[in-house]
């Protein structure tokens, strides 16, 4: 029996458990791509898919909405792979376990992928209805969206007629989004030398930290393990002479790394014991209201690779102890809104280099400018290099949207009251749509999710329900 099969809206549910049932990580869409092009040839659509494995299905109007202006319903195939800490499943090639509890539908140990297979599964229901009304339905189901908008970006759409477009990208429900910050992927090289160094090997983690989306949780304070490993390792050389082995934390610059790892060799391991004891007594009193978990742990283990030279050493600490991070500037215009940030959000060492990439993110482009060249800077001085990669526009507001007016109106007669008008510091493709379609109407909305890009993700059952009666009514009433 399916999990979801007793939940309203049934189609919904019912593509969303389809969806979920295949493996869909961020660059490994082929086997979802197949299936929804799969869905549109069985149904008789018109179906496009382009080079990158972006999908395009249409639907012809229904009967009385000849005329009227096509629709185009936007979200992405690829989801973030998350695990949690005791979770065995590989995500690649494994689909997910769902599981309810009371109003919210989760995956065990892993992602759920809500971001963003609800806004798939709503487009497939309203193709596969045959009692919804509605104008010529575009479908645009993208790839990669979660590792710098690559779908987005290299998109063909030339077969799409519409130029009004509802998103459902968001996860909060009542609030409409209608401007975003741009990005990039800014990648740091940085490489090392090694020599023979003898003294007794320990192992570090930094642990215990909840994590989250780089865009839409960074103004919540939460530590990003990879900032404090740097802040670990430079007390340790202040008070112990070392040289490190190796540095490993997170592997995608969208999410606040919760764990992060290093090897070291030192031939006082009592001093390096007793500053990350300091340290971590530190982080527990900074960070006991947004990480109340977190710890730094040493023990003692063993390398087969040779430790990095002194030289290489400072230099690799130097780059984690300064390297941006976390809100550079909040907007002088809108209050509450993060104007630009970055995260560090993935770090290995291989045996002539480490790498750190970070997510850049800013609604003024001449900032996220400005934050990738000090990390280019800060690598220039230690002897590494910088590419910039996946830099996606922002997304700016506009004064006059029929859409909006009209997704308003429906809201504010089946809630009771106005929805919230928004701009987000997370990244959306809108921005990439508008720039390829000119005078393109679009808003972002969708229902409730929690802690997106964590095993502690969930959808909200009555929320999808309240958003799809909602997006309904706005299509019925598109004449």
């Amino acid at each position: 029996m399916a999990v979801l099969e007793n939940l309203e809206p049934k189609s919904v549910f019912y593509f969303f458990e389809q969806m979920c049932a295949i493996p869909h990580g961020s660059g490994n869409i082929q086997a979802i791509s197949d299936w929804l092009v799969k869905f549109g040839e069985d149904r008789g659509l018109e179906v496009h898919r382009d080079r990158m494995n972006n999908v395009i299905l249409i639907k012809e109007a229904t009967p009385g909405y000849e005329n009227a202006e096509p629709v185009i319903l936007q979200g992405h195939m690829d989801m973030v792979c998350e695990t949690a800490p005791d979770c065995s499943k590989d995500m690649a090639k494994e689909g997910l376990d769902l599981a309810i509890d009371g109003d919210v539908v989760y995956a065990k140990g892993t992602t759920l992928g809500g971001d963003d297979g609800i806004a798939v599964a709503m487009g497939l229901a309203v193709l596969d209805s045959k009692e919804l009304q509605h104008p010529r339905v575009e479908v645009v189901v993208t790839v990669d969206e979660e590792i710098g908008l690559l779908g987005a970006a290299e998109i063909d759409v030339t077969a799409l007629k519409g130029r009004r477009m509802i998103n459902i990208d968001s996860e909060a429900e009542g609030i409409f989004t209608v401007s975003c910050a741009g990005g990039n992927d800014t990648r740091c090289c940085l490489p090392v030398s090694r020599e023979a160094y003898e003294g007794t090997v320990l192992n570090i983690k930094v642990g215990g930290l909840i994590g989250g989306h780089s865009g839409a949780e960074i103004h919540k304070g939460r530590a990003n393990a990879n900032i404090l490993m740097g802040r670990v390792l430079r007390s340790a050389s202040l008070n112990a002479d070392l040289r490190l082995v190796s540095v490993n934390g997170g592997q995608k610059t969208n999410v606040i790394t919760r764990e992060s790892f290093a090897t070291l060799v030192t031939t006082n391991a009592e001093a390096v014991k007793a500053a990350c004891a300091q340290v971590d007594a530190d982080l527990k009193s900074e960070y006991a209201s947004t990480d109340a978990g977190v710890f730094v742990t040493v023990e003692q283990g063993k390398t087969e690779l040779i430790p990095m030279d002194a030289c290489s050493t400072q230099r690799v600490i130097t780059m984690l102890h300064c390297f941006p991070n976390g809100i550079e500037a909040m907007s002088a215009d809108i209050e509450g809104l993060v104007q630009t940030s970055s995260n560090l959000g993935a770090l290995s060492t291989t045996e002539t280099e480490v790498l750190a990439a970070s997510g850049v993110r800013s609604s003024i482009g001449s900032q996220k400018d400005l934050i990738s060249d000090r990390m280019a800077s800060l690598l220039e001085q230690l002897g590494g290099s910088v590419v910039v990669n996946g830099s996606y526009p922002g997304w700016a507001y506009s004064k006059e949207s029929p859409l909006r007016d009209l997704l308003s109106e429906v809201f504010t007669e089946q809630y009771g009251h106005a929805p919230k008008i928004e701009a987000i510091h997370a990244g959306l493709e809108c921005g990439m749509f508008a720039g390829k379609l000119p005078g393109l109407d679009c808003v972002s909305i969708g229902p409730d999710l929690e802690e997106i890009h964590t095993c502690r993700e969930k959808l909200h059952i009555a929320s999808t329900q309240r958003v799809w009666k909602m997006l309904v009514e706005v299509l019925a009433r598109m004449k």
